[in-house]
């Protein structure tokens, strides 16, 4: 049995500031699709809800043989020329529990390779890889989730293996404060890297399976418990340059830099944004201090790959150390942890200067044996990428 690390009192402060801020209201059946604008890319609507951006490819303008099931019909190479364009129309429904449930890790990435060790003359955390955590056994997060983590969730996407999914968290838009339309999660859970595009069907789903049902119950359990605020289309995408270009099945040179940020709009709601519909969102610390002076960090998220089964929400809490890739590169938080694959890019929190909850990472890479969780440290390019969504949806 592995040690167990799970500092009480961190525990309680950072589950404390998970939960609701405010009173949340989901949207109900009988609301009016919601109020949010389209992207600056969507001119064209199709029926039942269909917005087709412009730059849509030709490949899929049908818009008949698209809702009839087009986009399961992948061909790699087509999809790597096509996939250079963020393309993500809404398809009502497609998301369904049964779908979520089926729907696979992505996490390639937490089969990585080595980490050497700490680079002579290092100061600070700049090329530092201190030795491999304990595990930390994953905890089930108390339900409902609603009550208990409002911000965290589940994304879903589609690629050419079919249904995939990852986690993510709700986090704060200085464009738009108590209105915020933005998720964090990682950037291998958006687009395939140096040897890929951006993948397709991209949707947030706050509090997935709200009350922790069993995946037997999932498939038919009212859609109510399974997306308690609906689903969330991602009406625009953005990772870092980094990533894109050297991102790579098992992290890969682009580890360090493994984050997304999405835009999202409800696929039918009252129009109220998303940190209003769920109650709560957290603001993203992107000058966290030194490794050493971070007493205690938590992941949170929905692991699915086994002897986990995605349904279910847990977190693990631990003092974190430092993993460098290369020593060029900036060095990586990490923790002990044994959730698995489905787990990427859920927020990783920690207290910042005043105390406050505050997100400071998300889940990038692991072992094959699924004892610790590396993700990057959020510097310049991170804010870079959070900036860069929240002004493009400044004025909208």
């Amino acid at each position: 049995m592995p040690s167990i690390r799970r500092p009480a009192l961190a525990a309680a402060a950072l589950t404390a500031a998970l939960a609701l801020t405010a009173t949340a209201c989901g949207p109900s059946d009988d609301e009016a699709a919601g109020s949010n604008k389209p992207s600056a890319a969507a001119s064209q609507k199709g029926d039942e809800g269909l917005e087709l951006p412009k730059n849509l490819p030709s490949s899929l303008k049908d818009l008949e043989k698209w809702k009839n099931g087009a986009w399961k019909n992948w061909d790699k190479e087509q999809w790597l020329r096509e996939a250079r364009d963020f393309v993500n129309p809404i398809i009502k429904d497609h998301w369904k529990p049964d779908t979520m449930k089926e729907a696979r890790p992505s996490d390639k990435t937490l089969a990585t390779q080595g980490a050497p060790g700490t680079a002579p003359g290092a100061s600070g955390d700049q090329g530092v890889t201190d030795p491999e955590p304990q595990p930390v056994q994953a905890k089930s997060v108390a339900v409902p989730y609603h009550n208990n983590a409002a911000p965290v969730g589940k994304v879903f996407f589609d690629s050419p293996e079919g249904h995939m999914v990852c986690s993510a968290t709700v986090v704060k838009d200085p464009a738009h404060p108590g209105k915020s339309n933005m998720v964090w999660t990682a950037g291998h859970c958006v687009h395939a890297g140096k040897k890929g595009g951006w993948y397709r069907n991209i949707a947030f789903v706050p509090s997935y399976n709200d009350k922790g049902l069993p995946g037997a119950q999932v498939n038919s359990a009212p859609v109510q418990d399974v997306a308690p605020y609906g689903v969330w289309w991602a009406d625009w995408a953005q990772t870092s340059s980094q990533w894109i270009a050297q991102g790579a099945e098992t992290g890969g040179a682009g580890a360090p830099y493994d984050f997304s940020v999405l835009h999202v709009k409800p696929e039918a709601g009252s129009g109220k944004s998303l940190e209003e519909t769920v109650g709560n969102a957290l603001t993203v610390d992107f000058n966290a201090p030194q490794v050493k002076s971070i007493q205690s960090m938590g992941a949170w998220g929905y692991p699915a790959a086994a002897p986990f089964d995605g349904q279910k929400m847990y977190d693990c809490i631990d003092r974190p150390s430092r993993l460098t890739i290369e020593s060029s590169q900036p060095t990586m938080y990490r923790i002990g942890c044994t959730m698995t694959g489905g787990s990427s890019g859920g927020g990783w929190f920690a207290k910042g200067p005043d105390g406050k909850v505050v997100l400071v990472s998300n889940t990038s890479i692991g072992p094959a044996n699924s004892t610790w969780l590396a993700g990057p440290h959020l510097g310049p390019e991170a804010q870079g990428v959070y900036n860069a969504i929240s002004q493009k949806f400044a004025k909208r």
